[in-house]
């Protein structure tokens, strides 16, 4: 099918009555979205259409394919490796890229991180790593590569040049209430992957009430589709599925996650979060052939933490990208709130439950998040949470502290914070955080 004769109005009806696409309509579809030929309007009702029909496991691959090579696919042979890369299906309070990422690189492996900013009520590692006075996240293909030659690790935002059908159908997915899709997640996730060029990916897929999907076994679902297609395209592939129904850590926000993540780097960090970067780096540094097993892998990213390297590494990587590292020693630098204001429990007991999908939107309520397609957030503003699921609270005693410039905005975020906590009497007993790990046995590494 050549692009004269490619309708978008079929497209969207040949979805919306739930067959397939060929590979022809699909490769006319992305060279007229790469090429603006297609109003918004009409994507958002194929993406609608597509959250309720689905795509064959064929759809996805062509599709992931196609966006992955919509524009340059960077080579990354000339790069020291093995070269890695890491993805997170997004959640509150995830800020493990800030962290994984220089404490691999100090350990022996290369990471090439294309990050994305903000979907839905999830906060993007771009958005947060632009808390820090002076950060360049849109680095060229060149700068980038550069970066990875002289400091082994670079995160940054996805070029125009590197899978630019993603950025245009990500940027209406978070607007269109689109995203909670198996086939779309997994085109969006593996197009960018493929098209950084990485020896070795690890995505986290989140599961819970914070993640978008859900429950374990639809998370180990979209990892099975990921792995499969993965595979189809000649990539290796780990997937980890780890819970999100409650925040990871303890800020959510961005100036304030970047201060946990420095704290974490300096081993100062919540348990939850520390825990998780350890364990998801020495499953990557065994995937990639650092270290011979993961449980090797792990001792060696500790190390890194306790003799300080990998935060100056973190440092180094902020240098190079053009940023301010005085705020490693003080985060107070990054955009700070005018109010701090407290979230009162309304009764004694245990928190039994902590929902990441309401903090997050108590979040965005205080600006943290994005409402309509490009639109600016606050990166000052944000939640502490003083009490998480386990924990003892008193009546009156802070839940968690609002980071607000704007008090009418901060009391409509409080009574959605407060809606978050589940209060009871008995202590709960808590779920581990990593649920599963998918992949080719050869790849996990033995424990």
């Amino acid at each position: 099918m050549s692009t004269a004769e490619f309708s978008m109005i079929e497209m969207i009806k040949e979805k919306r009555l739930g067959h397939a696409h060929s590979p022809e309509r699909m490769a006319a579809f992305v060279q007229k979205l790469v090429a603006g030929e297609l109003p918004d309007y009409q994507v958002a009702a194929w993406l609608m259409a597509t959250v309720f029909q689905g795509m064959t496991l064929d759809e996805t691959t062509e599709l992931t394919r196609l966006v992955a090579h919509s524009g340059e696919v960077l080579d990354l042979s000339t790069i020291p490796g093995p070269c890695v890369d890491k993805h997170s299906t997004g959640g509150v309070g995830d800020k493990v890229t800030l962290v994984f990422a220089p404490l691999l690189a100090v350990c022996g492996a290369t990471v090439a991180k294309l990050s994305g900013r903000g979907l839905g009520h999830t906060g993007g590692t771009i958005d947060k790593l632009e808390a820090i006075p002076g950060f360049n996240t849109s680095l060229t293909d060149e700068q980038f590569l550069q970066q990875l030659r002289d400091h082994r690790v670079a995160v940054a935002g996805q070029t125009k040049d590197l899978a630019p059908a993603d950025g245009i159908l990500y940027a209406l997915r978070d607007v269109t209430n689109t995203v909670e899709s198996i086939p779309l997640i997994a085109v969006s996730v593996l197009s960018k992957k493929i098209a950084a060029g990485a020896d070795a990916i690890l995505l986290d897929v989140k599961a819970g009430s914070g993640a978008f999907m859900p429950t374990v076994e639809s998370a180990k679902e979209l990892s099975r589709v990921m792995l499969e297609v993965g595979d189809r395209l000649g990539k290796k592939v780990i997937c980890v599925v780890t819970g999100m129904d409650q925040p990871l850590g303890h800020e959510v926000g961005h100036a304030n996650e970047v201060a946990e993540a420095i704290a974490t780097l300096k081993g100062e960090g919540p348990a939850d979060l520390t825990d998780l970067c350890i364990h998801l780096g020495g499953l990557l540094l065994a995937a990639s052939g650092v270290t011979r097993t993961a449980a090797e892998g792990e001792v060696r990213l500790k190390a890194a933490i306790a003799d300080g390297s990998a935060l100056q590494k973190f440092r180094e990587m902020i240098v190079a990208q053009g940023g301010d590292p005085a705020v490693v020693d003080d985060p107070t630098l990054m955009p700070q709130p005018k109010f701090r204001i407290p979230v009162p429990a309304r009764a004694s007991g245990y928190v039994q439950r902590l929902d990441a999908l309401t903090v997050g939107g108590a979040g965005k309520l205080l600006g943290a998040g994005r409402m309509t397609k490009g639109e600016a957030i606050d990166l000052a503003v944000g939640i502490h949470l003083s009490k998480k699921e386990g924990d003892r609270v008193e009546a009156g005693e802070p839940l968690g502290f609002l980071l607000a410039n704007d008090e009418a905005k901060a009391a409509a975020a409080a009574e959605v914070l407060q809606q978050a906590y589940t209060i009871g009497a008995a202590q709960p007993t808590l779920e581990p955080l990593v649920k599963a790990v998918l992949g080719p046995e050869s790849l996990v590494g033995a424990r």
